[in-house]
């Protein structure tokens, strides 16, 4: 449901016409924002009344004008009114468009979508970590690959995504792709943003959300013992990047921090503690909090068995830390 909602009539006096009249306008404004609309009827601007907004005098002339802006009211009344019924909420765009009889311009879903992705990639290191756009990458990816299973189609009109749509959505990850509920409802998630930037653009006047709901399952997390980590640290390996991807695991596991804030942790960020200790003086790229870390001495002992690794070294970093990819694999 609209806010506020408010209709004006006004003359554009700096487009008087040779015969000395001026153009009458209705601005619609819809929650702050506005559309304009040509009424295409001129009059004299020392006829027109600002206050009333409506022609001066009884003559026929302004009783005819007068008549004909009221009627063009009541008609913006009469489409909001079949609007709200309809659609929840309108924007003064979409009012404009009903009133003049031209169709809004079709927006579709994947060029938005993309565009999204777009500008989180251009803002990756200042507001969007690398894993968040690969995380929307998927989800535009998913959409693509829904959108052919469910429509045979390679795109669609945002308007005409609606419960329906984001219900098939959910039972597709679940189904199709296999996803666990909490994996399908992050992916979900991202989707919802998108349909939150169409709203917030006027682009959708109806939110396709509007009573899904769909929660994370707490999940209880398996922790390793102390005597599994041993294990871990005491396992050869006949490959060197294995023994290498375990011993980034491991100081993992002895600091508490994640992949990506041990990729980037370099000598600058150890300093001696209040205690007396060497410390780790960060700060978490998931959360952009500072993050103080107590450096156990296995884990000091895997920072100095790579002090002289030739990425190490070139790079001015802690340890030589492969891509998450191979990581995982």
């Amino acid at each position: 449901m609209n806010k506020t909602f408010n209709l004006l009539f006004f003359i554009k006096k700096n487009k008087i016409r040779t015969n000395g009249t001026a153009p009458i306008y209705l601005r619609i404004t819809v929650d702050g924002k506005a559309a304009e609309i040509a009424a295409k009827r001129y009059i004299n601007p020392k006829k027109w009344d600002n206050k009333s907004q409506k022609a001066v005098g009884y003559s026929q002339e302004a009783k005819t004008l007068n008549s004909y802006l009221k009627t063009l009211e009541q008609q913006v009344y009469d489409f909001q009114y079949l609007m709200l019924k309809e659609e929840d909420f309108v924007t003064a765009e979409s009012l404009k468009s009903k009133l003049l009889g031209t169709d809004v311009t079709t927006r579709m879903l994947i060029p938005i979508f993309q565009d999204h992705n777009d500008k989180v990639e251009a803002l990756i290191g200042q507001d969007f970590a690398p894993g968040t756009l690969e995380r929307y990458k998927t989800s535009l990816k998913h959409t693509q690959e829904f959108l052919n299973w469910k429509y045979k189609i390679s795109d669609i009109d945002i308007t005409k995504i609606d419960y329906a749509f984001i219900m098939d959505y959910d039972f597709w990850l679940r189904s199709v792709r296999k996803y666990a509920n909490n994996t399908a409802v992050k992916y979900i998630k991202n989707f919802k943003k998108i349909m939150r930037l169409c709203m917030a653009n006027g682009w959708l006047s109806k939110d396709p959300f509007l009573g899904y709901k769909a929660k994370i399952k707490e999940v209880e997390r398996p922790y390793l013992t102390k005597e599994e980590i041993q294990s871990v640290y005491d396992k050869e390996f006949a490959s060197d990047r294995l023994g290498q991807v375990r011993d980034i695991f491991l100081f993992s596991c002895y600091t508490g921090l994640a992949y990506v804030d041990v990729k980037k942790l370099s000598k600058s960020h150890i300093n001696f503690g209040i205690d007396g200790d060497k410390w780790i003086f960060t700060n978490r790229q998931k959360t952009g909090t500072s993050t103080r870390v107590p450096l156990l001495p296995l884990a000091q002992e895997l920072i100095l068995k790579y002090e002289d690794h030739p990425e190490c070294v070139n790079l001015n970093v802690l340890f030589p830390v492969l891509s998450n990819q191979k990581m995982n694999s």
